[in-house]
């Protein structure tokens, strides 16, 4: 074994699929080993066992006054409360329940009343939506304090309505500080937007402490997927802003020549809202409040310095990082191994080993320029995460490095498989279904 940790690691919670098992190209089967919660992580049991109580009780909300009418209504407004207390959000501040982060953040451009400062290290979700609403690009610097330097300097030139960042880099997991950040943007006049999409499963934020003003994160990374996304923010930009979808459920009253609009949250929530969404996304802040959060970190720690010490023994396998000041990590581990492309490499982990990883440019394609790279594989730790799938992945990437891989692979529509592909994936597929 490569591995160079001996302690043991067991899971910290239980995840839907921990017990999957998963064809491999050269015959059998295996446990699947996930290594892709950074995209979208597995379902809690909570959050499973919350949409399964609610099933029976799913209504119409705000308008029924059927009993599951009104029980839907209690569960949707009480995902509400659930999302402040896990965010300890201000008084002022409220919850509009969207799609996803990248729902949240467009939803936000629409509000801003002035430009917006962004990084060149974003996440497209953070990066693009600002296009058409005043977006000026910094280039972050190649340590936390250049970048706040730089930071500084363009936020004091010219003013800016909002600072938008990162929480924590989907590419590197590294971590900004966001409460220095949030009093530099308050001292420029600016407020400030953070995508804590990859933060928020592995770190409590204090909106109250942090003076965060606005924050947006998905069900789908939290643990919860469901369809459901939030953002956090304070009221008076989006009570000033137009509707993000004009339909019912955002109005107060309407005429055949106008509307009046009601408040935030309801102003940008038209339509039927995702009642099983929120609840589950609920039931994930809930069952993440019940973990104590450093028992949360010494967990994800453990794997993942057991995973960069293995990844670092073995000869041609490059570790990313950007800041080596970065005053925290999260359980994310981006990595290149010479002489094979990511998607051959991804492939290869799958269809021999049965392990999953995320290969590409993870939808942060400046950052991947930033780094000399069309490409690079990426592995993320979650709550289901525990120390023999770290072995596996480390001794089955040191395998293709001193062997090579056991099969054949050939790209095809831009896709790295397996030649020939034993694997059935439409019956696999059809079984999934029929357990619905």
């Amino acid at each position: 074994m490569t591995a160079v940790a001996t302690k043991t690691c067991a899971p910290l919670a239980r995840v839907s699929g921990d017990d999957l098992q998963v064809p491999l190209v050269q015959g059998g089967t295996t446990t699947y080993a996930n290594f892709d919660y950074a995209a979208s992580a597995p379902a809690l049991a909570q959050v499973t066992d919350r949409v399964q109580q609610l099933l029976p009780f799913y209504a119409s909300v705000h308008r029924g006054a059927g009993y599951a009418s009104r029980i839907s209504t209690e569960c949707y407004e009480g995902a509400r409360a659930s999302v402040t207390r896990f965010l300890d959000a201000a008084d002022d501040q409220v919850v509009v329940f969207t799609r996803n982060t990248t729902d949240s953040l467009n939803l936000l451009a629409a509000c801003v009343p002035g430009d917006t400062v962004v990084l060149d290290i974003e996440h497209h979700a953070n990066f693009l939506p600002w296009t058409e609403h005043g977006r000026r690009v910094v280039r972050a610097g190649d340590t936390i304090e250049e970048t706040i330097r730089l930071l500084v300097a363009e936020l004091c030139t010219k003013p800016a309505a909002l600072l938008a960042v990162t929480g924590a880099s989907n590419v590197t997991g590294e971590v900004l500080p966001l409460e220095r950040l949030a009093q530099i943007a308050h001292q420029c006049g600016a407020r400030i937007l953070v995508d804590a999409a990859q933060l928020a499963p592995h770190r409590r934020i204090s909106l109250r402490d942090t003076g965060i003003d606005y924050l947006a994160f998905s069900g789908h990374k939290l643990y919860a997927p469901f369809g459901a996304g939030v953002l956090v923010g304070r009221r008076d930009w989006l009570d000033q802003a137009e509707p993000y979808l004009a339909g019912g459920g955002a109005v107060r009253e309407v005429t055949t020549t106008g509307a009046q609009w009601a408040p935030a949250p309801q102003r940008h929530e038209a339509g039927s809202p995702n009642v099983l969404g929120a609840a589950a996304l609920a039931a994930a802040c809930d069952a993440l409040c019940q973990i104590d959060p450093e028992t949360l970190i010494a967990h994800e720690r453990e794997l993942a310095e057991r995973l960069r010490a293995g990844l670092s023994a073995i000869p041609g396998v490059t570790q990313l990082r950007l800041w080596a000041d970065s005053p925290d990590i999260v359980g994310i581990v981006a990595f290149t191994v010479d002489g094979f492309a990511p998607g051959e490499v991804a492939a290869y982990l799958s269809a021999e080993h049965g392990i999953g990883v995320r290969d590409g440019r993870f939808c942060a394609h400046p950052f991947l320029a930033r780094l000399g790279l069309d490409g690079a594989l990426r592995a993320s730790i979650g709550l289901g995460s525990h120390s023999a799938d770290v072995d596996r992945l480390v001794d089955a990437v040191a395998a293709l490095v001193a062997n090579g891989p056991g099969w054949q692979y050939a790209q095809t529509a831009g896709l790295w498989n397996p030649t020939p592909e034993t694997r059935n994936f439409t019956d696999g597929a059809a079984g999934a279904a029929a357990c619905l």
